[in-house]
């Protein structure tokens, strides 16, 4: 992998417009420009649920101010939506995000969506390489129980969370919601798992408020 430690690659000032918090934090956020609501939709009761588990296990909570949050592209124009059609521009965000990945070595890189999980697997270079409807949510599902089944603090855990929560199996872009019920279990379960490792590998991350 080509290791980037500067920004190089993509100007600052377009850095600065696309990217929250400090990138030495070892908690990720990747979203897809397309859908910024994510972070209030999704990611904010998931991270109440955390937040919950760990203060019951530990008497303290986790400081979110410096979470380092990004858009895996600045456009939402150029966001591909099949196998084939990833052009330079999204080349040129996946070299820069591998770089400042392997920079700073954050513990956990929680995505949310079939695009941005695509992305996070080709800057850590997996293979096969898919298109984005690759990913229903059932699969990302699938795929968020395997990140916690392998789980290790000495890596960058890829953590893939779904964009929407749906009724079935149908891709993310569905727009039929599931129930409040059903939405909240889906929340208490990913909550309460990425809690379970925040919790046995407290000691080895600087997350906590002093």
């Amino acid at each position: 992998m080509t290791c980037l430690t500067s920004d190089d690659v993509l100007s600052n000032d377009d850095n600065n417009k696309r990217e929250l918090g400090e990138r030495t934090y070892p908690i990720w956020l990747l979203i897809n420009p397309k859908y910024p609501a994510v972070r209030h939709d999704i990611w904010r009761p998931i991270l109440d649920e955390i937040q919950d588990r760990v203060f019951r296990e530990l008497y303290t909570r986790i400081d979110t101010s410096n979470i380092y949050i990004r858009s895996a592209v600045s456009d939402g124009g150029i966001v591909p939506n099949t196998l084939n059609w990833w052009g330079k521009e999204v080349a040129k965000e996946i070299e820069f995000y591998r770089g400042i990945i392997q920079e700073h070595k954050p513990k956990m890189l929680i995505s949310f969506g079939a695009f941005p999980f695509e992305f996070a697997r080709r800057v850590f270079e997996v293979k096969p390489e898919k298109g984005p409807k690759a990913w229903s949510s059932s699969i990302l599902r699938d795929e968020f129980d395997n990140a916690m089944e392998n789980f290790d603090i000495h890596c960058t855990n890829r953590i893939p969370l779904l964009r929407r929560v749906i009724t079935n199996d149908k891709r993310v872009e569905n727009r039929s919601f599931l129930s409040k019920t059903e939405r909240e279990a889906y929340f208490q379960h990913v909550g309460s798992k990425i809690a379970e490792k925040i919790i046995e590998n407290k000691d080895q991350l600087d997350i906590w408020i002093k």
